[in-house]
């Protein structure tokens, strides 16, 4: 994968860059010296070959990271909240919604092999760093793991229009959140499949939520901050 930017470059763990094209023209050395502290290999190239391997401001700095390594489902028996997203698609909320765990303190998000977001570029920088401390698990099909889950002591709540005020529950114990698609939400089996249906009570015309910030509302009143 490609990420770009000199902040990105300090979020990613140096054993996940393969190398690091460096603008040529770039006098830093700060970052020269971190490149050779973490023993990065880096390329000094000119600025319309950085523009052309990506879009965006890459601030001279374009990163060539090894693809994501996906965890299993059990590494998150042992925890206390865990999020699940229902065939979630845009990238950018998949990067927001890490990047919310990861500063509630939740280490696991998992997701289906089909259909779904993976990590990419785009997570990867909309995540800002935080993919490097959450895990992302990645399951053949939501329905059994939310049933593993349930055999690990998890209660699980989905995240529904239709669903009680969130207000009213305690959350205490081991827990799930699930988040559904931007468009169709939480499919009906895996709504059927949880413990309890949650929505945030809505007082103005709109009457729903990006995801990325309704599950920000949610992580946090969960997880009682």
């Amino acid at each position: 994968m490609l990420v770009y930017g000199k902040n990105t470059l300090k979020e990613i763990e140096a054993k996940d860059i393969r190398r690091v094209f460096v603008n040529k023209n770039i006098q830093d050395k700060e970052l020269f010296a971190y490149l050779k502290d973490n023993k990065i290999k880096y390329e000094l190239v000119d600025n319309t070959f950085l523009s052309k391997k990506v879009n965006g401001n890459h601030q001279g700095i374009v990163i060539e990271t090894n693809d994501y390594n996906y965890y299993n489902l059990d590494e998150c028996f042992s925890e206390e909240f865990v999020v699940i997203l229902d065939h979630l698609e845009d990238p950018h909320n998949f990067g927001a919604i890490i990047r919310t765990c990861e500063a509630a303190g939740i280490k696991s998000v998992i997701i289906p092999k089909d259909r779904s977001v993976r990590v990419n570029e785009t997570v990867m920088k909309t995540s800002t760093g935080a993919l490097s401390r959450v895990k992302v698990l990645l399951v053949s099909n939501i329905n059994d793991a939310i049933n593993k889950l349930k055999k690990e002591n998890f209660f699980v709540y989905a995240a529904d229009m239709d669903g009680k005020d969130y207000r009213k529950y305690n959350f205490d114990g081991k827990k799930c959140l699930v988040i559904g698609n931007e468009g169709s939400g939480v499919s009906n089996l895996v709504l059927k499949n949880c413990d309890e249906v949650i929505s945030i009570p809505m007082k103005g015309k709109v009457n729903s939520l990006n995801a990325s910030v309704a599950a920000a509302i949610l992580i946090f009143n969960m997880n009682g901050e």
